[in-house]
């Protein structure tokens, strides 16, 4: 039996709170807004948030497994459900229920921790830590460590993102 890839990346945003940066994450059907390799991704069931809820996500960072069509580079897509939401933890877990990316068994949990540099109460964090962590099985195509990056540098882009458009609206 082949074992499964386990994977856990993080990074740090120090001028927003968790609890400024956890809806975004929990606005499960727009992911798109915020990781940059995917061109678009929605809600195809169930209610956003929830968990059942189910979106449809096309991106460029893992390719599709199948051929191309008249030459031209398939579209990479796959189909997540929500299967746990915790507000009070701030914590989501999904699956891949479909893909053609060839990712077989894949579990994610993005956690989002808050910083507190002293004990201070809940509403005076000192930023936040984000943490996606994953198990899959292997999928043919692919080395374990050049996946690692792909995600390290998704989350971070991502982070940023949420960090700058939240500054913009001085929430």
């Amino acid at each position: 039996m082949v074992e499964k890839w386990e994977v856990n990346v993080s990074t740090t945003v120090k001028s927003i709170r968790a609890d400024q940066i956890w809806p975004l994450f929990k606005d499960f059907f727009n992911l798109h807004k915020w990781f940059p390799s995917l061109s678009t991704s929605y809600g195809i069931h169930g209610i956003n948030g929830h968990p059942g809820c189910i979106r449809y996500c096309v991106g460029s960072s893992i390719p599709a497994k199948n051929s191309s069509i008249n030459g031209e580079k398939p579209v990479s897509w796959s189909k997540e459900r929500l299967i746990a939401v915790d507000d009070k933890n701030r914590c989501l877990s999904y699956e891949i229920v479909d893909s053609n990316i060839g990712f077989r068994s894949y579990v994610s949990t993005i956690r989002i921790n808050r910083i507190r540099s002293d004990g201070a109460p809940d509403l005076d964090d000192d930023g936040c830590v984000i943490e996606w962590s994953f198990t899959v099985d292997p999928v043919e195509g692919l080395r374990l460590e050049d996946l690692v990056k792909k995600y390290e540098v998704g989350l971070q882009s991502m982070a940023q993102r949420m960090e700058d458009a939240l500054r913009r609206t001085g929430c």
